[in-house]
């Protein structure tokens, strides 16, 4: 890991979005050279599902050697922005570093995505990351060496990252369309960058996208404040850049990564080792699909899932058929009050068809064809994958983070799905 060399102490960060997960691992780095920081977040109350809070937050700060100043911040709202900042300033005398971390994800596609949820994006992304910025600006450019950084991805304008969740990939590349303008207009007064994992980075959102499994295929936030804390190390002169983190701290000397893995362990350099656990690639970061989804097949996660419309034909029998036997073997009254959910599949390939499984009434059952009302969520792959999925021979996650599984509907219940294969995978 990235040793500290004392060069943060004494200054100020302002980080959106610090009180858990990649902001505040990027301020307990700081801490540790004794600097100042803001906690800039809106989590005064602790939340049921997400774990602490500016106070916590602080507290942690603290102890690891920094200053802190937590306050009530939502980007969305500018007077909370404006007082913060004027709060910083009053506080330790100017602001530094501005850390654009807070975001919101929404991973649906553009019929199935409201607009309140479009809205938000937007204005906690984009608008907020650009609104933080410009108040912050008029200090940053009086400080010996300011910087600017969002986590944010480079700008990849393969469709293949817009066609699943266009409404979330614009507001994030809104944060990174900040990064290339403000650095071309601050050149020279201030360091304007973004930076972006090459894996999956395991945060209490990351557990909401999918599930506590997915965290051995996941890096610690503390590869992003490494990576974060080499960048803060550069003059202003580095700016306009896009960093990724491991390829980065690469050029900072940094050999082993497997201290960044929640589960260290062989990280799958051959086909045939059957203990190791691949680590998932982060969005917007693909060579071309077909390489990546190769590279993923190589590491038997074999991702190909594929989307299609139902064939006419029925497979009565064959492997779905009896995955969807082995299934209806496996319901009773238990699962269906855990779970509470109806599930309908459309598979493509050698056994093309329309399934559900209804987890939702009575003791539960499945069906061919659609389910007669409303499916809570909504699953398309290919008839080969859906066998291998409830198999446990492919990661839900993989395929669903790589953009090859489909879901439309409730995510918290596509996750509970999981829980349902994992019960099947000795029966299959």
């Amino acid at each position: 890991m990235l040793q500290n060399t004392g060069k943060l102490a004494g200054r100020t960060l302002f980080i959106t979005g610090a009180s858990r997960g990649i902001g505040k691992a990027i301020a307990l780095k700081a801490a540790k050279d004794g600097a100042n920081v803001v906690i800039a977040a809106k989590t005064a109350q602790a939340h049921p599902k997400l774990p602490g809070t500016i106070y916590t937050a602080a507290e942690e700060i603290e102890a690891a050697g920094g200053k802190a100043l937590p306050c009530v911040v939502d980007v969305r709202n500018e007077q909370q922005i404006s007082e913060a900042v004027e709060n910083a300033v009053k506080t330790f005398g100017g602001i530094d570093i501005l850390i654009n971390n807070a975001s919101a994800i929404n991973l649906t596609g553009t019929l199935d995505t409201p607009m309140k949820k479009v809205d938000l994006m937007m204005n906690i992304n984009a608008r907020g990351t650009y609104l933080t910025s410009k108040l912050c600006i008029p200090y940053l450019k009086k400080s010996k060496n300011g910087h600017i950084l969002n986590l944010s991805p480079p700008l990849n304008m393969n469709p293949i990252w817009f066609k699943n969740h266009c409404a979330y990939t614009m507001a994030k590349y809104g944060m990174s369309m900040c990064v290339l303008g403000m650095a071309e207009e601050f050149k020279g007064e201030i360091a304007v960058n973004a930076l972006w994992p090459k894996t999956a980075i395991h945060t209490a959102a990351m557990d909401m996208l999918g599930g506590s499994d997915v965290s051995s295929q996941c890096r610690k936030p503390d590869i992003m404040a490494d990576a974060a804390y080499a960048i803060f190390s550069k003059p202003k002169s580095f700016t306009g850049n896009f960093v990724i983190d491991e390829e980065f701290l690469k050029e900072q000397g940094i050999r082993d990564f497997d201290v960044y893995a929640v589960d260290p362990g062989p990280a799958c350099p051959a086909e045939n080792d059957q203990h190791c656990h691949p680590l998932l690639p982060d969005f917007f970061l693909d060579e071309e699909p077909e390489a990546l989804a190769k590279k993923m097949q190589d590491y038997r996660a074999n991702p190909k899932f594929q989307a299609g419309k139902e064939q006419a034909s029925v497979a009565t029998e064959g492997p779905v058929a009896e995955t969807f036997k082995a299934i209806e073997g496996a319901l009773n009254a238990d699962v269906v009050k855990s779970t509470g959910g109806i599930y309908q599949f459309e598979l493509s390939g050698d056994h093309p068809g329309t399934w559900y499984i209804d987890l939702k009434n009575e003791s539960g059952s499945i069906g061919y064809g659609s389910f007669p009302g409303k499916a809570d969520v909504l699953m398309s792959m290919s008839s080969e994958d859906f066998v291998k999925m409830f198999a446990g021979k492919m990661k839900p996650t993989m395929a669903f983070m790589s953009g090859k599984l489909k879901i439309k509907g409730d995510m918290s219940l596509a996750i509970k799905l999981e829980k349902l294969m994992t019960q099947l995978k000795a029966k299959l």
